[in-house]
């Protein structure tokens, strides 16, 4: 059981999701999700999202949220470059697509008018990067340590 976004009716897992619902659509959006927020909470955007939740959720009504898992949908989920992959992870990768990079679909930095939009993707490109790079470490650790031995 969750909570309806009493704007917008889109139900949401628990309190601090349904404030973090608000406010993001809110500071994105404006529009009907900051006017509500602004009615019921003047100082919303300082609030962390247990206390806005602890605001807001009173004028919730309670909703059905289903939780929905990777492997309880047939679809999948894409591969976003960060494991590598085959059923030693222990799941199923029957109907994914994989190799395709991880921010296929995103727009090119230099394709962003913001300047600061363009530097929020270069920085998230080099986390997604260096994410990666970390866990195929990890799934390929060096062997100069057995050598010793």
């Amino acid at each position: 059981m969750g909570y309806a976004c009493p704007v917008c009716d889109t139900p949401q897992r628990d309190g601090e999701h349904l404030a973090h619902h608000l406010a993001f659509t809110a500071m994105l959006h404006g529009g009907d999700h900051e006017s509500w927020l602004d009615e019921r909470v003047d100082d919303w955007s300082d609030r962390k999202p247990a206390e806005l939740a602890a605001e807001v959720t009173p004028h919730a009504e309670d909703a059905e949220y289903d939780e929905v898992f990777e492997d309880t949908v047939p679809r999948g989920r894409p591969d976003v470059g960060m494991g590598s992959g085959g059923s030693a992870s222990g799941h199923d990768h029957a109907g994914h697509e994989h190799g395709a990079p991880a921010d296929a679909g995103a727009p090119a930095p230099e394709q962003v008018d913001d300047p600061e939009v363009a530097e929020a993707l270069r920085e998230a490109r080099e986390m997604t990067r260096k994410a990666a790079a970390d866990a195929d470490e990890d799934d390929h650790p060096s062997t100069d340590d057995e050598s010793d031995a």
